[in-house]
């Protein structure tokens, strides 16, 4: 038990690295942890640390599956149903056939099921590796959102055809019909389970205010919900996807500022944690892989085999994206009545992005390594341990190809953010500031703001003052000369936070302020420097785009 408690926290400390390298080298810390687990995995000292696929269903898809649905947007991923759903179930189903006829064809031996068991492995894609690429490189944000509603619905599909490809290597029996009227039962009722766990949870955090209690319940909530629809042979993908963005949408009115904001650190610190080790255990797994392996072929064969299923994996995506983006707009110009007035047919760069963005990531390994040892007979299962290498393969080099590759891409294309999700958000800001002033105003007339007239004044100013410095952005009016102005503003905001937060922990060191009090101050002085930096970063964003 020691040694592993040392390996693990060796594992934890070499995710911090690496993402400091990554970080300082403009690499994705995915793939520089993919690799510096294959690394580690060849180093003989080193405790062997063999993956079990049901701690990747059970302890890391659903926290993970969670928070990604907890933070997106309905409202986008509504807009782009259509192309997520075509991304997420077509797609999957698409590649799972594609890769199979690639894969039977070039290692004959390989039956049509088992292929298709293949197939399903490493149809759908792990959008971390792709998100954190596009978040850094300020990429437009409806690409973003597709990108993330596909994933959080894709490995549902993905696992669904994988379960029913198993199911027919094992059994050796087959039907169309009833496994499409299962996956469409599994799926529906995954999403009304999820929505039902949804409405009773934010009921019950709505009546909760102890934020301690409170993040506990959310931190929960992604297992109970996967593991009560496993347990009624649902989607337990959907049911926690389902959970996370009924909540999401509900937290701001159910939860109060503080605790919203613990929540919002609470899981961005889960979720590094855990995509760290992911990524870091992939890497980790060749050596066992490798082992069973090369004893039934040799590694050049290997090599070229995977090489093609890895090709067939990426042009099998390409092919898909162009005719699926551009089918709803052909659509809606032979068919009027089915045409959307706000349609828009979307830029052959944007199309290329999203294509080239299909890295694998941990759900198809540790479907790979789920697949049974078995069949119903007693016969050895076809090709397990080729399985296992072959989306081993594709993994890492989706991983490595396609993820160092998309920063150059993203550039290339210039799909980039026009501005419009910021305007958005300035406007609402302008809304919520005169919505203050005005309720100001209604206190004052109805005699209910017992303040003095210096007072009210100086309250009203700050208001006023944000607002029109927000119109000035919105309209372009924010030149160099008093961009140059705020950000002085900002820096003697910060000096005198950073002089009154020395004060009071020499107060502190000096006996005369408890812990515990400095705390509250710190947590307070913190609050208002995040304030100010997230100011400053909005004005660089609109004079960021205002230049280009």
């Amino acid at each position: 038990m020691f040694i592993i408690e040392v390996v693990i926290l060796l594992l934890l400390a070499i995710v911090i690295l690496l993402a400091i390298f990554g970080k300082h080298l403009s690499i994705p810390y995915p793939i520089l942890l993919v690799i510096g687990g294959l690394i580690l995995g060849f180093i003989p000292e080193l405790p062997k640390l063999e993956l079990d696929p049901q701690l990747i269903f059970l302890c890391f898809l659903p926290p993970l599956l969670y928070s990604a649905a907890l933070f997106t947007s309905w409202r986008d991923f509504k807009a782009d149903m259509s192309h997520i759903s075509s991304l997420a179930i077509g797609l999957v189903f698409a590649t799972t056939f594609g890769v199979a006829l690639v894969a039977h064809w070039v290692i004959p031996e390989l039956t049509w099921t088992a292929a298709l068991v293949l197939g399903a492995i490493v149809s759908p894609p792990d959008a971390v590796a792709a998100t954190s690429i596009t978040q850094r490189l300020n990429v437009h944000p409806r690409l973003v959102a597709i990108l993330e509603g596909e994933s959080l619905i894709n490995d549902a599909s993905g696992l669904i055809a994988y379960r029913f490809a198993v199911a027919a290597v094992v059994t050796g029996s087959f039907s169309f019909w009833a496994a499409s009227l299962q996956f469409i039962t599994v799926a529906a009722g995954g999403v009304l389970l999820g929505l039902a766990f949804g409405w009773i949870l934010a009921y019950i955090q709505k009546r909760l205010n102890d934020p301690p209690v409170q993040i506990t319940l959310s931190l929960l909530t992604p297992f109970m919900v996967y593991l009560f629809a496993e347990e009624l042979h649902l989607s337990g993908v959907l049911a926690t996807v389902a959970t996370g963005m009924y909540i999401g949408r509900h937290n701001p009115e159910t939860l109060e500022p503080t605790t919203r904001l613990e929540l919002a650190a609470v899981w961005q610190v889960v979720v590094f944690v855990l995509n760290g080790f992911v990524f870091i255990i992939i890497g980790l797994q060749l050596p066992f892989i490798l082992e069973n392996i090369l004893s039934e072929k040799p590694l050049m064969t290997l090599m070229w085999q995977a090489s093609l299923v890895s090709i067939a994996v990426i042009v099998i995506r390409l092919l898909w994206v162009f005719p699926s983006a551009y089918f709803p707009q052909l659509l809606g110009y032979l068919i009027p009545r089915l045409r959307k007035n706000h349609a828009e047919q979307p830029p052959w760069q944007a199309v290329l992005m999203v294509g080239w963005s299909g890295m694998r990531g941990i759900v198809s390994l540790g479907a790979a390594l789920a697949i049974p040892l078995y069949l119903a007979d007693g016969q050895a299962f076809p090709a397990r341990d080729l399985i296992i290498f072959l989306t081993f393969c594709v993994i890492f080099s989706t991983l490595v190809l396609q993820g160092l590759t998309l920063p150059a891409v993203i550039r290339w294309l210039g799909v980039t953010d026009d501005g419009e999700s910021t305007k958005e958000e300035i406007q609402a800001r302008i809304k919520g500031l005169q919505a203050g002033i005005e309720r100001i105003d209604n206190l004052v007339n109805e005699g209910l703001a017992h303040v003095p007239y210096e007072k009210l004044a100086y309250i009203r100013y700050w208001y006023e003052d944000r607002v029109n410095r927000y119109i000035a952005r919105l309209e372009n009016r924010t030149d160099e000369k008093q961009a140059a102005l705020d950000a002085a503003v900002a820096l003697l905001q910060s000096e005198a936070l950073k002089a009154t937060r020395q004060k009071v922990i020499s107060l502190r060191n000096e006996g005369k302020l408890s812990d515990e009090g400095l705390r509250r101050i710190q947590h307070q002085l913190d609050l208002v420097e995040s304030h100010i930096h997230h100011d400053m970063l909005t004005l660089e964003h609109s004079l960021r785009l205002k230049n280009h």
